[in-house]
């Protein structure tokens, strides 16, 4: 199984020799993620895998339905290397649509549903994927009909395959399928000779996970089966988490974070999942209790809202061994009387933490350290290649087993983002201190232009290039303001056309949704000057316009606890 059977070009593997070490030393599992899932099936057939409100999957039956749908997508003329755009939720159905393309070596790019007509058009210029997967309940956005009008434009695609609910279309250009017709159209005997055919290898690429940046153009991150069932269960030995763990999960189940906490470590660890579709604290406070769950994790929102609920007493939250959280782990540990540590990850391969049995002083004051022997963490002096000074903060740079090796079809990003001898440059500023023997890594800010509102990356001259079309609008600068809930939110500062009234927040977000920008992406805040201030050598001051939105918010929050004094 060990070796590369269906090169992709573009793709940039690891050298033989380093692949070895890894699978010699464990870092790396020889195995695919198909064949993880089908032991994992025949050593605990009954276990649920995944829950959710609408219904639970078993390994048996997740592992049967997946190898039927594997199947059906080969029959389609689908095959190991190909790519297939993925727009769906966090649901069941997600991870069997996920799992059928993972046995039939089909490359899922885990797009999110929020994307619209600019990013699925980016990715599909790149990857020229064949297929394209779709929930169809996932809001009231008519989904599957966007993903039909993208399909229409990308000659590449030859399949939509639609999941819960609605009915294909007529038969055009693109092919219509229903996913459960799919797996209803082979028996799954005969799916499992089918797929006995396909002999994908363990070192072959699994899934193109996105990385966001400055531009807003998704860079595409191949990631590998042996380095991705290596990595995740790295991370379960740093949590704590065993087969008998339970995990709950409210956030994309397509990022990175929903592969590598979720996803891999269900299928190659054992580990039940509970899924929700959505935020919900209440909602979340009693799926832990009902199902006694051990761990949970917050990206984005989940923290500062589950601190901000006051009705914790009425939960018995006495299964729950430990919760992550991006910062606040001490006010979060607080609140819930539970540990919690704060978590760093980032989909080039990095993922810091610390179970409940490190110190507090690990989990509360750091972001801990990698559960991976092998990565090889160091701190920089931010755009050299000189560490640096002890102490001092340097921006956090590594390599190892599941780092980066560079983007798909991206040499120029890949350059940029990465040291002469191949350490990826995290564009995160940390501080490094030793507890207890280990070398951990505090947050400490960022580098890149971007806003990271709820984990979700905005790049800033992505934004600012089409706020900058707005008829309105000479030119515009984005950057991160303070946001109790979700971290940041994007705040535009703007220089007005001669004789042009700034739009307000609705109008422009109108504006930039009819371009075919994300909501999300949206700037939440507007701000107009006469000019940008610049720095010594005559560059925008982007820091600058941070502190100044922050002071100003700061300044609003005073005046408005005066007022209601």
């Amino acid at each position: 199984m060990t070796g590369i059977h269906f090169p992709i070009e573009g793709v940039a593997y690891c050298p033989p020799a380093d692949a070895e070490r890894y699978f010699k030393n464990g870092a790396w599992v020889d195995d695919t993620l198909g064949g993880a899932l089908r032991k994992t099936a025949r050593r605990a057939p009954d276990q649920a895998a995944f829950i959710s409100d609408e219904r639970t999957i078993t390994f048996a039956e997740l592992d049967a339905l997946s190898e039927r749908l594997g199947a059906a997508l080969h029959q389609l003329g689908l095959l190991p290397g190909d790519r297939a755009i993925f727009q769906m939720g966090t649901t069941i159905d997600s991870v069997i649509a996920l799992m059928g393309c993972y046995k039939a070596g089909v490359v899922p790019v885990c797009a999110v549903p929020q994307y619209r007509e600019v990013e699925i058009g980016q990715l599909s210029a790149q990857s020229e994927p064949r297929a394209y997967f779709v929930q169809a309940d996932f809001s009231a956005f008519d989904l599957t009909g966007f993903a039909r009008g993208m399909a229409q434009r990308h000659p590449s695609i030859g399949h939509l395959i639609v999941a819960r609910g609605g009915s294909p279309a007529a038969q055009g250009q693109v092919a219509e399928h229903g996913m459960d017709a799919l797996i209803e159209s082979i028996p799954y005997e005969q799916a499992v000779e089918v797929l006995a055919g396909v002999p994908i290898g363990s070192e072959d690429v699994l899934s193109f996970q996105l990385s966001g940046g400055t531009t807003g153009v998704p860079k595409i991150i191949p990631r590998f089966h042996a380095e991705y069932i290596g990595h995740a269960l790295a991370c379960m030995r740093q949590l704590g988490q065993t087969a008998q763990s339970r995990l709950i999960w409210s956030l994309p189940l397509l990022h990175n974070a929903g592969q590598v906490y979720v996803l891999v470590p269900a299928v190659a660890g054992g580990m039940t999942s509970v899924l929700m579709p959505r935020v919900d604290i209440a909602r979340m406070l009693e799926l832990i209790e009902q199902h006694r769950v051990t761990h949970g994790m917050s990206i984005g929102p989940v923290a500062p809202q589950m601190i901000a609920y006051q009705d914790i007493a009425r939960h018995d939250l006495s299964s729950l061994e430990l919760f992550g959280t991006m910062t606040r782990a001490d006010a979060l540990e607080a609140h819930l009387g539970v540990p919690c540590f704060n978590l760093f990850g980032t989909t080039e391969g990095l993922l810091l933490g610390g179970g409940a049995r490190f110190p507090a002083a690990m989990r509360h004051r750091t972001q801990g350290f990698s559960g991976c022997p092998d990565d090889d963490l160091r701190l920089l002096v931010p755009g050299t290649d000189e560490a640096a000074a002890p102490g001092t903060p340097g921006e956090l740079c590594f390599r190892g087993p599941s780092s980066l090796r560079g983007y798909y079809k991206a040499p120029e990003a890949t350059a940029q983002s990465m040291t002469a001898d191949g350490f990826v440059r995290s564009g995160d500023l940390m501080t490094e201190h030793v507890i207890d023997g280990y070398r951990c890594f505090a947050f400490e800010g960022r580098l890149r232009d971007n806003v990271n509102r709820g984990g979700e990356k905005i790049g800033s001259e992505e934004v600012e290039a089409y706020v900058s079309r707005h008829p309105a609008v000479a030119d515009a600068k984005l950057v991160a303001m303070p946001d109790p809930l979700y971290g940041e939110k994007g705040c535009i500062y703007v220089i007005l056309r001669a004789g042009h009234l700034a739009p307000d927040v609705t109008e422009l977000a109108a504006f930039l949704v009819e371009q075919g920008l994300a909501k999300f992406k949206c700037p939440e805040r507007i701000e107009v000057v006469a000019e940008f201030p610049v720095t010594r050598v005559g560059k925008v001051d982007k820091a600058a316009l941070r502190a100044m939105v922050a002071r100003q918010l700061e300044n609003e929050a005073t005046e408005l606890g005066r007022k209601s004094a």
